[in-house]
């Protein structure tokens, strides 16, 4: 696992640097919170994207795309050719997802806040359809500054939608500064159970501890269930690691050959998250 969300790094910083633009920090976050759930996790079949029993993502921090769409990819939903294309015009790979364009997106997602009252919608469809998959909303901490997403919070405890499951990204940091001088989120945990929500807390970067969290999932007892994940913005590359300059700089020749080298390292020693 630790190997293979190594090189989704090296895959997003690639996507990045030829587009000439994206977002480094958040996608690197949300490496091994992605992989678990489409490796470990998720009921998909990638060669039947429509099948009306598949477990549905919705990646709410969708300026992380790149990191989706690397998943994606070797998941099998497109080819990996496809990466380089990233941000082109005509390109089914836009700067965020785009369910009308690229194979394996479930939900257009550009504005923050919105993802968890997509991911509602879509549990209260299976309930009414009689359908018993999954749905997943990966949303950024930052973003739950947004009072949208209260009230989705407060939606899903009331229909007791026990397969609706949020995940955290708690990298602490966002475009403008460090979450909790921009907006505190303090006490996220006791606020989601107050909610009336099961909560799990792990480190995001472990992805024997997601794995635990999100099948523990299963047995939420009739009630929506979320996991903070513990992350590091930027995770893997020195010099984004923490930083909000990172949010969505472009990344030029001489901090990709730096990130390049950083990774290359992990590699040689064996320390690969």
């Amino acid at each position: 696992m630790a190997r293979q969300c190594l090189a989704l790094r090296n895959q997003v910083l690639d996507m990045i640097h030829k587009a000439g633009s994206g977002h480094c920090g958040g996608s690197l976050s949300a490496i091994e919170i992605l992989w678990t759930l489409y490796s470990q996790m998720m009921r998909v079949r990638p060669d039947d994207r429509h099948w009306e029993d598949r477990d549905r993502f919705v990646l709410s921090k969708g300026h992380a795309a790149p990191a989706l769409y690397a998943v994606l990819a070797e998941r099998g939903f497109f080819d990996r050719s496809a990466l380089t294309t990233l941000r082109s015009a005509g390109s089914m790979l836009q700067g965020h997802p785009d369910m009308r364009k690229t194979p394996g997106v479930d939900m257009s997602t550009g504005s923050l806040g919105m993802g968890i009252s997509a991911g509602l919608g879509m549990a209260l469809g299976a309930r009414l359809s009689g359908r018993t998959f999954r749905v997943y909303v990966l949303v950024g901490d930052g973003e739950l500054q947004e009072g949208q997403n209260w009230e989705a919070l407060a939606a899903a405890s009331k229909f007791r939608l026990d397969n609706l499951v949020v995940i955290v990204d708690r990298n602490g940091v966002q475009l403008d500064g460090p979450v909790e001088q921009i907006m505190p989120m303090r006490y996220l945990e006791r606020k989601l159970k107050e909610f009336g929500w099961h909560v799990w807390n792990c480190d995001g970067h472990d992805c024997s501890a997601l794995g635990d969290a999100l099948r523990s999932v299963a047995s939420s007892g009739g009630r929506p269930a979320a996991i903070i994940a513990h992350t590091i913005k930027g995770k893997g590359v020195s010099f984004m690691e923490g930083q909000s300059s990172w949010h969505g700089k472009p990344l030029l020749a001489d901090d990709y050959r730096r990130a390049k080298a950083e990774l290359a390292l992990l590699a040689s020693t064996g320390e690969l998250v």
